[in-house]
Order: C-alpha cells, then structure tokens, then sequence
C-alpha cells in the first residue's frame, strides 16, 4: 500500500525523468519495508496506534485520495477524459466555495508567485479544494467510527507503551489531564497549520529558487501534504482526548480516585 501510494502520482502524471522515477522507486520501497518493520515489530517504535484500527487506515486513504485526487485533476489539464473532467469540476466547485476572506485557501492564493497565469491559478485552487474535500470526509468518518466500535478498545484495554511510544503514562500530572491537554494542542496546532505552512514554504521557495507550479509532482505532493498534516493533527488530537474520555469511564466504573492510575492502560 506504501509502495502504490508513493507511486500513483508519478504513474498518472508521467513525464517525469529516469533519476526521479529511480529515487521514487527507491523510496517507495524504503517506506514499504520500514512500515513491514514497524507492523511486524513485538515492541513500540515509531508508529502511533498501531494496535488501535483504524486510526492509522484512515490517515492513510487520507493521505492516498488526497494524491491520488489532485494527479487526477492535473493530468486532466493535459489528457482530458470524463474522470478527470469531473474531480476537477469538483475541485474548482470546492476552492471557489472556500476561497473567502481569512481562509486558508484565500492565504495560499496569495502567497502565488508574481506573474503566476490564470490556469495556473486556477489548478492551485482545485487542488486545495480537493485536498481539503478529502480530509474533512476523513475526519468525519473517523468520528463516526470511534462513536460506532467504541474506540479505541471495545473490550476496555489499551496498551500505551506499544500505542502511544513516545507518551509516559507513569511521569508527571494526571494522565487524563496529560492526554486530553496533549489532544488539545495538536487539535490547535491542526487548526493553525495551514495559515502557518504556506508562508513558511513561500519563504523557503524563494530562498532556494524552487516553485511548485514548476513541476506537476511537486503541485500534487505539496498540495496533498498541505492539507493532510493538519487534518492528521487533528486526528490526533481528537484520538488521545478519546482515549481521555475512556480512560475517565472506566475509573468512575471501579471507583477509581482522580489521580489513580488504571492497571489496564499502563505498559505491559
């Protein structure tokens, strides 16, 4: 699923050259065998809720649509068909619907290149709209799924040590209050990235000579993760405040005092 992730935009774009169809292909099979690493792995490592489905699935079709969606419509601008007629009919639809004053799409117009043309413009535009369509179906199914399975655990149990590597149930203040401060700042840092990163990207365009409107891979890559970092930030954050909330239910369900630690969400 990596390698047709990392490999979808080159396969539907085409044109690009030898060397950076081999460096895909390089890392295409660098991330495949680093996420077999990962799953096939006894202990924690790199990958959050890598035990609590679908979390980590739904980042990824996230990530995937959000590709796959933007090389569509840009290689429509090229080689036309129905398919691609329609995303981005869809795209302009969405961009122009949320191109208003002090929205994130209205920032990253406006950080375009000076003398950047109309169809140019425009093809930025689409994809944002298409970016941020995907995403926000993403976080809603999310949401709904976690309400339906009771997630993170329907049976009650979370392993932190093997879920959450980097997050230490045992230091500090509570681990309720820890959590759900913790989802707090990654929900008001997904909220705030996409006015940061556009200026920040701009700043560091310009300093190295480099556009995105230079190259179709590049568009559809910085388009996809524009808007999937955030919403995958928000994700987070909505996880860890939901793993707060079971967390709380099952220590009123045993009696548990405010800063009692339950045996069945610390390590194993």
């Amino acid at each position: 699923m990596i390698v047709l992730l990392l490999l979808t935009p080159s396969l539907l774009l085409g044109g690009t050259s030898s060397q950076i169809s081999d460096t895909i292909l390089v890392l295409a099979i660098f991330g495949a065998v680093f996420i077999f690493v990962e799953y096939a792995a006894i202990y924690p490592g790199l990958i959050e809720f890598r035990d609590a489905p679908p979390f980590n699935r739904v980042r990824y079709a996230m990530l995937f649509f959000s590709v796959l969606m933007v090389a569509l419509a840009t290689r429509g601008m090229e080689t036309p068909s129905t398919l691609t007629r329609f995303v981005q009919a869809v795209g302009l639809l969405l961009g122009q619907s949320m191109d208003f004053p002090l929205s994130p799409i209205r920032l990253l117009m406006s950080l375009l290149p000076e003398g950047t043309g109309l169809v140019e413009a425009q093809i930025v535009r689409m994809a944002a709209g298409l970016t941020y369509l995907v995403s926000l179906v993403g976080l809603t199914l999310f949401a709904i799924m976690i309400r339906l399975n009771n997630w993170p655990s329907p049976t009650g149990s979370f392993n932190v040590w093997i879920n959450l590597p980097t997050f230490d149930p045992t230091a500090g203040a509570d681990v309720v209050k820890r959590l759900n401060r913790d989802g707090a700042v990654n929900i008001w840092l997904g909220l705030s990235l996409p006015y940061v990163s556009p200026p920040v990207a701009s700043f560091i365009a310009e300093s190295y000579g480099i556009s995105m409107l230079e190259s179709d891979l590049l568009l559809v890559w910085t388009m996809a993760l524009w808007a999937f970092l955030p919403a995958s930030l928000f994700l987070r954050g909505i996880a860890m405040r939901r793993l707060a909330l079971m967390i709380s239910q099952k220590r009123r369900r045993y009696g548990g005092a405010d800063g009692e630690e339950d045996p069945a969400f610390l390590p194993a």
